[in-house]
């Protein structure tokens, strides 16, 4: 094949976001080749690439024809479903490429299968990113957030594309080199962590809102829309303002009430939490999102719980609550009980990002991070500009919670979320979110806690020894050897107190002599 013919790069899996990814590539100027195992997808992406462009975009039928098609050294994208299907693509692909090319793999992948394929694929000198991609089909084909990691030569191969295909945000392109092995995948996990948090703790302001204030789906859209011009401004938030605008083509009312409340994962959320406990990081607020969705499963055992409650004697205290609610006062206090629990889930989210670091040497720039989520990403917002900042400020940063401009927005907004938690509890809403979340910066923030007693506890009947904090060096005490010992003789003491006391009285009564 003539090189002048060649493609710049080449993408292997065309289904929505594989199809959605080649179109901007080619938009951008860069020749690309697109091979899919069903062929109906490669004519799908060509027709497309012509009605919407034309665009520099050729398909290929064969993965030798496909591999074959591409400049060298050659970089070629998979998107296929994670797991199994990534390794049948790479064995059939590297049958054919030559050593100096690459794989980059941008699918949802777990990071430890990252590391296993860069090494089997290094054994034939064959380069590998896995590429965390964020901001849907959308972001797809406008400009989404890429988190390559792996191999730095391969990301220097391709580098001119990713910064051409990411979203544009003020200070540059939302794409960087994360670190080596399987950083990008797992920078990409925790990035959905944190999605699933903040999902959640929108979901629960909106029930709040919903059903503790009583606000309609039009007055939630006008609130949603005027958080999204102040602090709170995000792709979420933005959106959410938009949901409840939507009427229900195929019946009366609007569309998010008829929605079943059942919500599904895809398993991100899962490794987080997963992550965070083998890391001994806390994340109570990604764990309760995850829970929540758990429990939303349970539609049957939940509907069956309603009913054997109530007629055991439960009652609805929404009712009782609403009638003293001012709502331009609940509405305030919300907006900044979410604006603090989100604080919380980010810290949380960038705290295992750091543990992970500092465990497998990836050496993260944090800072960077919070810049390529700044546009394209689901998690995209105009607070992630902070927390670049914070991190500028001090690369070492313990959490967002002591930086000194989140730390003053935290104890100014504490009020409002004690307010709004409190509501929620008497009026029987869970909003274990939010709860989580000011957990965490309560137990965070006090400088000692009882976990001295669980410490007791735990040398009690394990022997596992403490520390003191009067001196140093670890202490074992036979606690109940020595309580038992102590009531002893404490019995003793009443019992001669008692008996002394006896020989008293009858002394001053004349009837007993000493």
């Amino acid at each position: 094949m003539d090189a002048s013919t060649l493609s710049r790069i080449g993408l292997a899996g065309l289904a929505v976001m594989g199809q959605n990814l080649a179109l901007n590539i080619a938009e951008k100027g860069f020749p690309i080749s697109v091979y899919n195992r069903t062929i109906s997808k490669v004519d799908e992406t060509l027709h497309r690439a012509q009605s919407e462009g034309p665009f520099p975009l050729t398909g290929q039928y064969s993965p030798r024809d496909f591999v074959l098609s591409i400049q060298r050294p050659r970089s070629i994208i998979i998107l296929v479903k994670a797991g199994n299907p990534v390794d049948l693509t790479i064995s059939a692909l590297t049958e054919f490429m030559e050593p100096g090319d690459t794989i980059i793999d941008g699918g949802n992948e777990w990071y430890q299968n990252t590391e296993r394929r860069i090494q089997e694929v290094g054994e034939k000198g064959i380069l590998y990113l896995g590429m965390g991609v964020s901001g849907g089909e959308e972001g797809a084909r406008h400009g989404p957030s890429l988190m390559p990691g792996g191999s730095l030569e391969a990301y220097n191969n391709i580098e001119s594309v990713l910064k051409s295909v990411a979203a544009q945000v003020d200070d540059g392109p939302c794409v960087t080199y994360i670190g080596e092995g399987g950083s990008g995948n797992f920078v990409k996990m925790v990035h959905n962590g944190i999605e699933y948090g903040d999902m959640q703790l929108i979901s629960e302001a909106y029930d709040v809102l919903k059903n503790v204030g009583g606000l309609s789906n039009g007055e939630l859209a006008e609130i949603f829309e005027e958080w999204n011009r102040g602090e709170l401004e995000s792709f979420l938030i933005e959106i959410t303002s938009d949901i409840f605008k939507v009427k229900d083509d195929l019946a009366d009312g609007d569309l998010v009430d008829k929605i079943l409340d059942k919500t599904g994962m895809k398993g991100t959320g899962k490794w987080t939490v997963q992550q965070a406990a083998e890391l001994s990081v806390a994340a109570p607020t990604i764990a309760a999102s995850l829970d929540c969705r758990y429990l939303s499963g349970l539609k049957e055992e939940r509907e069956s719980a309603a009913e054997i409650l109530e007629k055991a004697g439960l009652k609805e205290e929404v009712g009782g609550v609403k009638s003293e609610i001012d709502k331009k006062r609940l509405i305030d206090d919300v907006r900044q009980a979410l604006y603090a629990s989100k604080i919380c889930s980010y810290t949380q989210g960038m705290n295992l990002l750091r543990a992970k670091s500092v465990e497998k040497g990836w050496d993260l720039n944090f800072g960077e991070l919070a810049r390529i989520w700044k546009g394209g990403c689901i998690i995209r917002a105009v607070f992630l500009d902070r927390i670049k900042k914070a991190y500028l400020r001090n690369p070492n940063l313990a959490s967002l919670v002591v930086d000194p401009e989140f730390a003053r927005e935290m104890v100014q907004r504490q009020a409002a979320w004690r307010r709004v938690v409190g509501l929620a509890i008497s009026a029987g809403i869970s909003t274990p979110g939010m709860c989580a979340s000011l957990a965490y910066f309560d137990t965070y923030r006090r400088a000692r806690l009882p976990a001295n007693l669980v410490q007791a506890q735990r040398d009690l009947f394990g022997a596992h020894t403490y520390e003191r904090t009067d001196r140093p060096g670890a202490f074992h005490t036979e606690w109940t050897k020595l309580a038992r010992k102590e009531q002893c003789w404490c019995y003793q003491l009443s019992m001669f107190k008692g008996w002394l006391a006896g020989c008293l009285f009858q002394l001053a009564f004349g009837n007993v002599s000493l």
